[in-house]
């Protein structure tokens, strides 16, 4: 490979990197969606290791979580016990993957978090207890149904992406089953 492909490649692979940081993944996972996106052919464990420079255990790790995303899948090749991957390209599958992840996680515990402090503050007796301590309950209780209510609307937002988009999916696969079925 000439030297301006190799910068081309590496520079893309430490970009992925960074973008997979930006939006709290590990590093090593982008740099390893980076390496196998940019490779003509499915790509090992070990070629990811010496391609991206962490360890078997990390890349090992990382491939797994990529697979659970739909961001790579694995393939066999006949004749060899490896296995070996590719990168999903169709970003709107990667895209709704992540999504659905981070759905799961991240607003299901954002959501019991705000929930569980709402109820440690309903707990205290506005009543009995001194004036700015009410205040600060009353503030506390408005500031955190606020913050619920942002977190419901978010989940609610990226359900509905992913409900559309899988819609526009269904909607193509049954065009495009109808055209392959007139034209037989």
């Amino acid at each position: 490979m000439n030297d301006e492909l190799t910068e081309a490649r590496e520079h893309f692979i430490q970009g992925m990197s960074r973008i997979s940081h930006f939006w709290g993944f590990p590093k090593a996972m982008g740099a390893i969606y980076g390496a196998v996106y940019l490779s003509p052919e499915p790509l090992s464990l070990d070629d990811l290791v010496a391609q991206v420079g962490v360890t078997k255990g990390s890349v090992s790790t990382n491939v797994r979580t990529l697979e659970r995303l739909g961001m790579v899948h694995r393939r066999v090749q006949l004749g060899d016990r490896k296995d070996y991957y590719v990168a999903e390209t169709d970003f709107w599958k990667v895209v709704r993957g992540v999504l659905r992840e981070r759905e799961q996680n991240e607003f299901a515990q954002a959501l019991n978090t705000v929930q569980e402090s709402k109820e440690i503050v309903a707990t205290v007796d506005t009543a009995g207890a001194a004036p700015e301590d009410a205040e600060l309950a009353r503030f506390y209780q408005e500031r955190m149904q606020n913050m619920q209510n942002f977190f419901n609307t978010l989940d609610n937002l990226v359900s509905t992406l992913i409900a559309l988009d899988e819609l526009r999916s269904g909607t193509i696969q049954r065009l495009f089953n109808r055209t392959t079925n007139a034209s037989s």
